[in-house]
C-alpha cells in the first residue's frame, strides 16, 4: 500500500463515487478503481460496496477507514515535524477567515508574511466564524481570523482589530450632507442589509424597536453587492468603515456617523490551546500581532 492509494480510498469513501473521487485526486475513474482493487487484494477483503448507486464502506472497509484516517493524520504530522526541523518556516499554512476579512483586512498581513517567508504556501478556508471555529476545534485549520466574541474553551483567542460600523449612503442621498444621523432617520430610508453574519445580527438588534417602521428593500449575500447598490442610490446600509475605504476615496459613497449607538466589529486571531503550533503558524501569529496596530486603523474611521 502507498499513500496515494490511501488518499484515493478516503476520497471514494467521502464522495461515495469513483468518478467524483477521481476528479478530486486528479485521476481517471479506471485509475481509481485499479488503486482500490490493489488495496483490496493486499488486505484480502472487499473494502467498498459497489452494488448500489452510491459506493459505501463494507464492514471491513469501515475498520480500514478508521486506520486510514489515523495513518493520514500521522503522515501529515510527520511532514510538519520534518518541515519544522529547521528554523525557516516551510510547508502549508491553513488559515480560516470570512470573505470580507480576506478582502479588506488581511491582504497586507499576507503580503508581509509572504515577503518574509516565501517557502510557506497559504491555503485559505473562507466561511462564517462559527464554521471556522468548528474547523479550528477539530484540527482542520491551523489558525483563524474570527469575529468576536467567541466562546470556545479549546481555543486561544487574541483581539487584533476593531472597526466601527458607520452608515453608508450614496452622495445623492440627503443624509450624505450630514456628519451624523440618528437611528430614527435611518429607518425612514430604504435599507440594504446583509442576509446573514455578524453585522446582520448587530443590525437586527439595533433596529429591533423599529421593526414596524423598517423599509428593507433588499437582503444581499455579499458586501460587494451592498456597496455597489448603495453607490447606485438604491438604498442605504451600515458597514465596517474600513470595508468602504476605496469607495469613499473614489467618491462613490459617503460614510456618516450613527448617533446614539456604539457599534463595532472586532476580530481576533485564534488557534488550538493544546496543539503544538508549526513554525509556519507561530510566525504567522507573530506577524499578525506585529501588524495589529495597522489593523486597528479603523479606530479613527475616515469620513469623506
Amino acid at each position: 500500500m502507498d499513500f496515494d492509494q490511501l488518499i484515493t480510498f478516503l476520497e471514494v469513501a467521502r464522495q461515495g463515487s469513483f468518478s467524483r473521487a477521481g476528479e478530486k485526486v486528479f485521476r481517471s475513474q479506471s485509475a481509481v478503481s485499479a488503486q482500490i482493487r490493489q488495496l483490496e487484494q493486499e488486505y484480502g477483503d472487499r473494502l467498498l460496496d459497489r452494488s448500489g448507486k452510491t459506493v459505501k464502506l463494507t464492514p471491513a472497509g469501515e475498520v480500514f477507514h478508521d486506520y486510514a484516517l489515523r495513518m493520514k493524520k500521522l503522515r501529515d504530522e510527520s511532514l510538519v515535524a520534518v518541515a519544522d526541523h529547521g528554523h525557516t518556516p516551510r510547508g502549508t499554512l491553513l488559515v480560516g477567515a470570512n470573505e470580507a476579512t480576506c478582502l479588506y483586512v488581511l491582504p497586507e498581513v499576507f503580503g508581509e508574511y509572504c515577503r518574509r517567508y516565501p517557502d510557506v504556501q497559504i491555503s485559505i478556508y473562507r466561511n462564517f466564524t462559527y464554521k471556522i471555529v468548528e474547523k479550528l476545534e477539530n484540527g482542520s485549520l491551523d489558525v483563524g481570523i474570527i469575529s468576536l466574541p467567541v466562546q470556545s474553551p479549546s481555543l486561544k483567542v487574541q483581539a487584533i482589530y476593531r472597526d466601527r460600523l458607520m452608515l453608508m449612503v450614496s452622495p445623492k442621498n440627503p443624509l450624505a450632507k450630514q456628519k451624523s444621523a440618528q437611528v430614527a432617520d435611518v429607518v425612514k430610508q430604504p435599507l440594504l442589509l446583509p442576509k446573514t453574519g455578524h453585522t446582520r445580527r448587530l443590525l437586527d438588534k439595533l433596529f429591533r424597536e423599529y421593526n414596524s417602521e423598517l423599509k428593507v428593500r433588499m437582503e444581499l449575500p455579499s458586501l460587494a453587492m451592498i456597496k455597489s447598490f448603495v453607490a447606485a442610490d438604491l438604498g442605504i446600509s451600515l458597514v465596517s468603515a474600513s470595508f468602504a475605504h476605496d469607495e469613499v476615496s473614489a467618491g462613490r459613497v459617503k460614510l456618516v456617523e450613527l448617533e446614539g449607538s456604539d457599534l463595532w466589529r472586532e476580530l481576533g486571531i485564534a488557534y488550538r490551546r493544546d496543539r503544538t503550533l508549526s513554525v509556519a503558524t507561530k510566525t504567522f501569529v507573530s506577524v499578525v500581532r506585529q501588524l495589529s496596530d495597522y489593523l486597528k486603523k479603523a479606530d479613527a474611521p475616515a469620513v469623506k
